[in-house]
């Protein structure tokens, strides 16, 4: 009873220093609420645009080498299982060990930032022009070329048995499967990436929200079982995927994974990231928002 009293307090305490336009503190929870989530999705998105290209483009790399070590082990856990049920969970743990390396080490997946990004320039005062198409093609393209290395080296190394790629061609027809639809299925896809980067704007949300490493992976895993269970096109995964692929069958082809999938994908996880998450949140919760994005950084706001 005290401690939901003490919660109670605490919580009123925070609604009444937002209302007061303060700072608050870290709460005495064990979770940050909404206003502070979006205001420190807009703090991440700054530091992410304010590092050095060279260290936002390895850390490009380093996203996609995760996204391709999840790939091949929501693969590998779910080589043999006929349940479709534990199937799609296996798998879903196996890929949100990717995603669980990329949030946590801070590396700079494109996906996420269709949430950060936006989330820094709705929210911060004097919008200026900046580097941020350079920084999200970038990102893009360090994704790709990280997940690529990381398939070589797999490969190179000889280390997954055979079992594993008759699973990985499922996997690769499962995500291919719109090419059947024409014009049709490219516009499925780009639906389908509007979902996956939702569900993936909200692990970066329940990530965000959990102020210990357990509540991180656990934030994380939810929603990544959720778009990997359910075919959600997202593109940073796909380049997992198809990278092992490419080395390991001849069934697709490197610009039938580019421009049947990867390009609607990333069409639809941008707007699933920016509109559906960071705007709408944004908009929601701007009055409680405390954020000093863009202050004290002159007339101009951000340097470029």
């Amino acid at each position: 009873m005290a401690n939901e009293e003490g919660l109670k307090q605490s919580e009123e305490n925070d609604y009444k220093a937002t209302s007061q336009g303060e700072k608050i503190d870290t709460p005495g929870r064990q979770f940050y609420i909404p206003s502070q989530i979006v205001d420190e999705f807009g703090e991440k998105g700054r530091d992410h645009l304010n590092k050095p290209f060279s260290a936002q483009f390895l850390l490009a790399l380093k996203a996609g080498s995760f996204m391709t070590f999840g790939a091949v082990f929501s693969v590998l856990l779910a080589i043999g299982v006929e349940t479709k049920g534990i199937y799609h969970l296996l798998s879903g743990l196996g890929f949100a060990a990717g995603y669980s390396m990329v949030f946590i080490s801070g590396a700079v997946l494109f996906t996420e930032i269709n949430v950060l990004l936006p989330s820094y320039l709705f929210n911060k005062t004097g919008l200026m022009k900046t580097n941020i198409y350079k920084f999200w093609m970038s990102t893009y393209i360090g994704n790709i070329l990280g997940a690529f290395l990381v398939a070589l080296l797999i490969q190179s190394s000889g280390s997954l048995a055979t079992s594993f790629y008759p699973e990985l061609d499922m996997y690769l027809e499962h995500k291919m499967k719109f090419m059947d639809h024409g014009m049709k299925g490219w516009f499925q896809i780009l639906v389908s990436g509007v979902l996956a980067n939702w569900l993936i704007g909200m692990a970066a949300f329940l990530t965000t929200a959990a102020r210990d490493l357990t509540g991180k992976i656990l934030g994380t895993m939810l929603p990544v079982v959720l778009f990997v269970a359910g075919n959600f096109q997202h593109s940073a995964a796909n380049m997992g995927y198809f990278s092992m692929g490419l080395l390991a069958s001849d069934k697709y082809t490197w610009y039938e994974y580019i421009f049947f999938n990867l390009v609607p994908a990333s069409i639809g996880n941008l707007i699933g990231g920016a509109i559906l998450v960071s705007l709408l949140f944004s908009y929601a919760y701007k009055e409680d928002i405390q954020t000093s994005l863009g202050k004290n950084r002159g007339k101009g706001g951000m340097k470029r």
